[in-house]
């Protein structure tokens, strides 16, 4: 089958630094969610889907991706610390990467800086922007 997106599981994993294969489909990630009612992929079944390579359908939920709030409830809740939200993250950075919103360098944010914004904004905007 043909991928849209061109995005392997192994780039989702390695972006988020999380191994799905730790994952024992236990729900308390999706039983702690708050989102859970909005996702039509719930944190358990992205962990799986991912694990099974079915990026491209978890690329085109916006539903799943951005209706995820990144509480984190889902990485208390595992007791095998899968971290389902970092993988929602980096299928969501994907996204980001694949629309040609990856525009900014690193000597485009000075111009940028609003001298307000917490420096956790910073370090995030940077590692979602750059490669």
């Amino acid at each position: 089958m043909a991928s849209n997106y061109d995005v392997t599981k192994e780039e989702i994993e390695e972006i988020a630094g999380v191994n799905p294969l730790r994952c024992m489909r236990c729900g308390r990630c999706s039983a702690a969610c708050p989102s859970f009612d909005n996702m039509k992929y719930h944190p358990h079944q992205f962990v799986a889907m991912v694990e099974n390579g079915e990026i491209d359908a978890l690329m085109e939920s916006e539903s799943s991706i951005y209706k995820c709030m990144s509480c984190m409830a889902c990485i208390e809740r595992c007791p095998r610390q899968v971290q389902p939200a970092r993988l929602i993250e980096a299928v969501r950075l994907a996204v980001v990467r694949k629309q040609g919103q990856n525009h900014l360098t690193p000597d485009d944010i000075p111009a940028l800086l609003d001298p307000d914004l917490p420096q956790q904004a910073l370090v995030s905007a940077y590692r979602k922007f750059t490669k």
